[in-house]
């Protein structure tokens, strides 16, 4: 009887351990990176990739951007213990060690740039280990605990996907990837500085001048409409660019507009003095990414 209760908690505990190791590497903005890199490898391709091809990246890249997670968590564990959004993280609550955390985070590193130079080339590895790089010391080490425009360069690794899609395919990078690029670079900030300010208490009590702890509610209102109004001026770049058809172009105008919409909405609450709904800003601005890209992906295979 011994015996099944011991071989029950070893499974409950093996199970945790896994379930802990994941969360290291934050699945859900692991999903909104693939979401920004396989849609550039239909765009690459002009129509339908190779699938093979498609896997290998998503693999590689999934690897990477959890490997960058894990580093993150690793770094911020004094801070996220204070934090409400981030004390049940598992280097928090004690479910993996520090050395366990670093040297899982090194792990999906030097596997996921093997892998990426060995099923994809050269340059997507080197654009996936420069992802990791920027994230880990740029902003992570450097930038987050410094400047309160942390996340507009610290953003840039978020960027990556995009060329390494492209890379992937081509073996090279272009104009189109580069515009990509440049959109979700424009997009970070008035996706994030929303977070920052309904989380506002916690990045004051840590000492991380996020915008939203530096500048009142209608300031960072103000910065993101700018910066929504400049995202969506770049994704119409892409029309004569990537000679993008009807999809594209329709679904750019409708979410942008919307997108902008929600912003201003934002910004005319914080004015008035009413109570601010930023976190609809912040799910809207997910929802807007994830449909422009699907836009990506499906104007190639159209022949409008």
């Amino acid at each position: 009887m011994s015996t099944m209760s011991d071989q029950t908690v070893v499974k409950k505990s093996f199970g945790r351990t896994v379930k802990a190791y994941v969360a290291l590497t934050k699945p859900r903005v692991l999903e909104l990176l693939l979401v920004s890199t396989v849609p550039v490898m239909f765009l690459a391709q002009g129509g339908l990739p190779n699938m093979w091809l498609v896997l290998a990246t998503v693999i590689g890249g999934s690897l990477s951007a959890g490997s960058a997670a894990a580093f993150n968590m690793y770094l911020d564990r004094d801070i996220d213990a204070h934090m409400h959004r981030t004390e049940n993280r598992p280097l928090v609550t004690g479910e993996i060690t520090p050395r366990g955390a670093l040297i899982f985070s090194w792990t999906l590193a030097i596997v996921s740039t093997v892998w990426l130079w060995f099923t994809t080339n050269w340059l997507a590895a080197t654009l996936s280990a420069s992802a990791i790089f920027f994230y880990v010391v740029i902003y992570t080490m450097i930038l987050k605990r410094r400047t309160e425009q942390n996340i507009i360069w610290g953003g840039i690794a978020g960027c990556f996907p995009v060329l390494i899609g492209w890379s992937a395919v081509t073996g090279s990078l272009d104009w189109p990837a580069f515009i990509l690029f440049a959109l979700i670079f424009l997009w970070t900030p008035p996706h994030y500085w929303p977070l920052s300010m309904k989380y506002k208490d916690d990045y004051d009590d840590v000492d991380v001048p996020m915008l939203g702890v530096t500048r009142n509610a209608s300031q960072v209102g103000l910065q993101v409409i700018l910066y929504a109004w400049a995202t969506v001026a770049c994704s119409l770049l892409l029309i004569p660019i990537a000679s993008m058809g009807l999809v594209y172009t329709v679904s750019a105008l409708v979410f942008g507009g919307w997108f902008i919409y929600e912003s201003h909405r934002l910004y005319n609450q914080a004015v008035r003095g009413n109570e601010a709904r930023p976190m609809r800003v912040f799910h809207a601005s997910i929802t807007y990414l994830t449909l422009i890209f699907v836009a990506v992906a499906v104007d190639p295979l159209l022949p409008f």
